[in-house]
């Protein structure tokens, strides 16, 4: 609604409607109005009816294909009820669905189109650092990015698997996957926390993975969500830093239960079995996380495409490997086949 692009904004002095933030509602001054929902809310929809609909951001939806359906119902006044989806593209069933339906006009725009509107330099920082990657294909782009077929997991199968809310827990783990360097070089320090549900299954419940931050950053966010979800655990791997890593997160909080471990293996070699118990349907996400799972499923032998550390990954591998590999259940059945 407001902003320097939002309606408000963008509307004459005499077409601009009135917006009452209360009732979620805009009145223009020839008689029209729109109501406003939230993607996350598809009850809402049970109910109102319209005869045209905007969808913002399709892909980011938490719930698409149940908030689509109810908007489905609701548009059903005039003659000929019409609706827009805006969107960056992201490969989310409901969207290519959308997008393969012969009575959908499709329009693409890349960020160069809109250079007058944006601020000087920013189009050549930006492009200058993604041109090419994934990540730049589909924001710059506009570009739908499939899944790879060499990579270790589909956003089909994490799509299947995901849950809106989890179960008792009957063990929670934070993991934390540290820089080896720390400043404004230093790649991402990887947190992610995952429990163990009273089924017997693995609930990745939250990803705050933080960007080239300082120590004593990143140590405050895991203690953080540490206690915000009330874990048993805090591990760390300390390849890289040793006895450092510990000391660091016990200077964050002294009373949080560190446990270290260490890679003697490739990261490719560790989330194997971590993928294995995804297949086995033996993890489910708890909402979405699409930084997480865009490295996940973007992460193949070579590493990921972008050719950033997969440290989302790592600090996930951590989490489900104490979790459900090393005391925590049953370990994996494995299919020999041939």
């Amino acid at each position: 609604m407001e902003g320097v692009s939002g309606i408000l904004a963008i509307s004459s002095r005499q077409d601009r409607p009135e917006w009452q933030p209360s009732r979620k509602r805009l009145a223009w001054p020839n008689g029209a109005s729109a109501q406003l929902f939230s993607a996350a809310d598809p009850e809402a929809l049970r109910g109102p009816q319209f005869g045209a609909a905007w969808s913002d951001e399709l892909a980011k939806w938490p719930e698409p294909d149940a908030t689509w359906d109810m908007l489905q119902f609701a548009l059903r006044l005039g003659e000929n009820p019409r609706q827009v989806v805006t969107t960056t593209p992201r490969p989310v069933p409901l969207l290519r669905r959308l997008m393969e339906d012969r009575r959908t006009a499709l329009t693409r725009m890349a960020t160069a189109q809109n250079a007058v509107n944006l601020a000087p330099g920013f189009l050549e920082t930006i492009v200058d650092r993604y041109r090419g990657t994934r990540l730049g294909r589909q924001e710059l782009d506009g570009e739908l990015i499939e899944d790879r077929d060499d990579a270790l997991w589909s956003r089909s199968a994490l799509d299947e698997g995901r849950v809106r809310e989890a179960p008792q827990m009957q063990r929670i783990v934070v993991a934390v996957d540290p820089p080896a360097t720390s400043g404004s070089r230093s790649a991402a320090c990887g947190i992610v926390a995952a429990g163990l549900g009273a089924d017997g299954r693995a609930y990745v419940l939250a990803d705050q993975t933080v960007m080239r931050a300082a120590p004593k950053v990143w140590a405050e966010r895991a203690v953080g969500l540490y206690h915000a979800l009330g874990a048993d655990r805090l591990v760390a791997e300390v390849n890289q830093g040793g006895e450092m890593v510990e000391t660091i997160v016990r200077e964050a909080d002294a009373s949080v239960p560190v446990v270290p471990v260490r890679a003697s293996r490739g990261k490719w070699v560790r989330a194997e079995p971590v993928a294995l118990l995804y297949a086995q349907g033996r993890v489910s996400h708890v909402g979405v996380m699409a930084e997480l799972e865009d490295q996940m499923c973007n992460f193949v032998p070579a590493g990921t495409a972008e050719g950033v550390s997969p440290d989302r990954i790592d600090a996930l591998v951590w989490a489900l490997t104490v979790l459900m590999l090393e005391g925590g259940a049953a370990p994996p059945r494995v299919r020999k086949f041939g």
